[in-house]
């Protein structure tokens, strides 16, 4: 009797469970994702309930909301006197129309900057990032993912105690689970309190401390800021280029990225980001630096472009970064190339690489030969048929190097490229910046260096695609349902 009652009383609770989850999970969900979640629920409840609770949740914190909030509002402030493309720009009205979109997501419309060159060398990148700490008077920001004190980068951190020691004021900020799993990462924080450093963890997840909060969220931003004068931004981490990994280093494995030079007004917009990231970790509010306006702004062309920066995250509820890159993709006319370690793109993204494809657009796909992350790697794959029958060129940069660069091109007008991937946890997850440009050096020196991707990576075939074994095909689409568990 008591187990017959036992029974009955899960079965009922069983069943509330799977009704209530089939009206919640939906809600502000795409589609795919809200299948794979109710599929986990339903099918194994004591697994999927229990996740849902944890990581399932698409809103970001009440407290990380409202501070985005009131970023956007200082953002207005900065801004809203100028115009939504430079006066000088010469362009097409349906990327004017991109842009708009851009500063309605974010609040930042399209300035002018100078780059000084895309830095492709990994250790040349850290050693211009160290002097243009060497050369600051007031202030270093500095904004990276994942952060380790070795070898390789230790001439960036004496750079930081240098600048501390003359009384230049450097503010650090790294994510906590990014970083932790590093060598060296408990006594990080330890040696940069020694070099009078200010920092801060992103994200942090410390529940004993009441820090606790859904733990698959990352700040993934790279950035250094230099007197409101100078940056860099890009996709490289603040680690050696092997991720300090024993096997790493044995087979070769090293990751590739860039990192661009910039100055001028788009300063600010990066200054910008890290203002907001650096007061939702410390309370400490910086101010949003204003853009420069001395009435000779310069004519767009040469090593001045016209540039929007793109912040994403899960402070907005709007996706920009998925929004623009879709909406450039669907301007592509004659070439689309994309680089992206991390392909696993939601519907919206896919239609649009594939649309242009269908439509005589050559469109390029650079993405790792083996990608340094298995489940990643298989769910990337299982885009691969689909890709190449539309007419995708599909270029596997060769292992074991990571190809860890994001950027994307179009018709060779355009550009994109900062720290966000092509996937589900960019559009969703992860904070990240990306920076939309046309009308200077900028586009040609990132069309370069897809040209040296593309001289050293093999060309995909369907046909050979079609002779992979079943076991691994079978593990594509595994793994191709738990990337929209989000």
């Amino acid at each position: 009797m008591v187990a017959s009652v036992a029974t009955t009383t899960w079965i009922v609770i069983e069943y509330i469970v799977k009704i209530i989850a089939v009206g919640v999970v939906p809600e502000n969900r795409r589609p795919s994702s809200s299948s794979a979640w109710l599929l986990l629920i339903l099918f194994v409840p004591i697994v999927g309930i229990p996740a849902f609770l944890l990581l399932g949740s698409p809103y970001i914190n009440q407290r990380r909301a409202r501070i985005q909030a009131e970023a956007n509002e200082l953002m207005h402030e900065g801004a809203d006197d100028l115009p939504d493309v430079p006066p000088s720009l010469v362009a097409a009205p349906e990327f004017v129309s991109v842009a708009q979109l851009g500063r309605a997501l974010t609040a930042l419309p399209m300035v002018t900057g100078d780059s000084h060159g895309v830095i492709s060398d990994y250790e040349e990148s850290i050693e211009r990032m160290a002097e243009l700490v060497d050369e600051a008077a007031e202030y270093v920001h500095v904004e990276i993912y994942i952060m380790a004190w070795d070898q390789t980068t230790d001439v960036f951190f004496r750079a930081l105690e240098r600048a501390s020691a003359r009384g230049v004021e450097v503010r650090v900020l790294f994510d906590h689970i990014g970083s932790r799993k590093y060598p060296g990462f408990h006594r990080l924080g330890k040696r940069l309190n020694a070099a009078g450093i200010e920092w801060h963890l992103m994200l942090p997840f410390i529940p004993w401390r009441g820090k606790a909060r859904r733990i698959d969220l990352r700040n993934h931003r790279k950035l250094l800021v230099i007197d409101g004068r100078r940056a860099m931004m890009g996709s490289q981490n603040m680690i050696d280029s092997s991720y300090l990994n024993r096997k790493n280093s044995q087979i070769g494995r090293n990751w590739h990225d860039i990192m661009v030079e910039l100055s001028g007004p788009i300063v600010a917009g990066i200054e910008a980001a890290f203002s907001t990231d650096w007061y939702s970790e410390s309370g400490q509010a910086l101010g949003i630096r204003p853009y420069e306006r001395d009435g000779n702004e310069p004519e767009v062309g040469g090593a001045t472009s016209a540039m929007q920066l793109i912040p994403s995250g899960p402070g907005f509820t709007t996706s920009p970064n998925l929004k623009v890159f879709t909406s450039m993709m669907y301007l592509a006319q004659k070439r689309l190339a994309i680089v992206s370690p991390y392909f696993v793109p939601d519907e919206s993204l896919l239609a649009a690489v594939e649309t242009a494809a269908r439509r005589g657009v050559d469109v390029e796909l650079y993405v790792s030969e083996q990608a340094d992350q298995y489940m990643v790697d298989r769910a990337q794959s299982s885009y691969y048929r689909s890709l190449l029958e539309a007419g995708v060129r599909i270029f596997l940069y060769p292992k074991p190097a990571v190809l860890h660069t994001k950027c994307f091109i179009v018709d060779d007008i355009y550009a994109v490229m900062g720290s966000s991937n092509m996937d589900m946890r960019s559009f969703g997850l992860n904070y990240e910046i990306s920076l939309l440009t046309t009308g200077g050096d900028l586009v040609d020196d990132i069309i370069d260096v897809v040209a040296d991707y593309q001289d050293v990576s093999h060309e995909l075939t369907l046909e050979e695609w079609e002779k992979r074994p079943w076991p691994r095909r079978y593990m594509e689409s595994v793994m191709r349902l738990t990337s929209s568990l989000q």
